[in-house]
């Protein structure tokens, strides 16, 4: 099963949540950021309908599937 870790970090002049690469908006404070986290890694469980998905990998490549409307990550909010 997928890992969506969540870490709260300072950016930007601010604090943003991180997954990989990738940073949400800036928020005012710690607080702030963690309550984002916690709501996104909540928005994660929950489960929705089978759909046919496409997504581009890293290396610009298109890829086309199903994705299974249960099949959730697990996350993880690093504080």
């Amino acid at each position: 099963m997928t890992e969506v870790i969540y870490k709260i970090v300072q950016h930007d002049g601010g604090w943003a949540y991180q997954v990989g690469e990738t940073y949400s908006e800036t928020y005012p404070d710690h607080d702030a950021a963690l309550e984002a986290a916690r709501r996104a890694a909540a928005e994660q469980q929950v489960g929705g309908q089978t759909r046919t998905i496409s997504w581009e990998d890293s290396s610009g490549q298109w890829h086309r599937e199903v994705s299974d409307g249960g099949d959730r990550p697990e996350t993880t909010v690093v504080d």
